[in-house]
């Protein structure tokens, strides 16, 4: 299974667009906060299943703040982040993830991509779409395989390589 991951995307569409277009097809979209009222939108263009939260820009959104889920037997909570002071560091999302058992954190927020993997849990955020932050300031998003009975792998890309 291919899951494509992104976030703030911030109503800006040239970005998930292209993604979209790139890692086509795939079986899932997990989108980390801040469509900013474009979800359904977003949930057009994956032509698949979606998952989606709020952001801290999503200000009159229905969406949840949080889930867990899973694909196949690998279980994750997503999350924008902001809520755990992603911003200022990882820790308390770290622990948020242990306390609750989950395989892995999936955040946005920080619009830096990132991937942590530990033995008992991997933190990732795909960056941002729209606005990137980290050196370089390359728009990026995630490509989770996951194959039946296997550990899953992830991979940061990037539109503007």
């Amino acid at each position: 299974m291919k899951v494509l991951i992104v976030s703030d995307t911030h109503g800006r569409h040239a970005g998930i667009e292209e993604a979209i277009e790139r890692e086509y097809p795939f079986q899932k979209l997990i989108h980390l906060g801040d469509a900013e009222g474009y979800e359904e939108y977003i949930a057009e263009l994956a032509e698949c299943p979606i998952e989606i939260v709020a952001g801290n820009n999503d200000f009159f959104s229905d969406l949840p703040d949080e889930k867990i889920i899973f694909i196949e037997d690998f279980c994750a909570l997503i999350t924008h982040g902001h809520a755990y002071g992603v911003s200022m560091g990882y820790q308390n999302i770290r622990n948020e993830g242990r306390v609750r058992g989950v395989d892995a954190v999936m955040f946005g927020h920080t619009h830096r991509p990132l991937l942590e993997e530990d033995d008992d849990l991997i933190l990732l955020n795909p960056g941002s779409l729209s606005y990137p932050r980290q050196r370089g300031r390359q728009r990026s998003y995630i490509v989770m395989e996951k194959e039946r009975g296997k550990k899953p792998t992830f991979e940061i890309r990037y539109l503007d390589d």
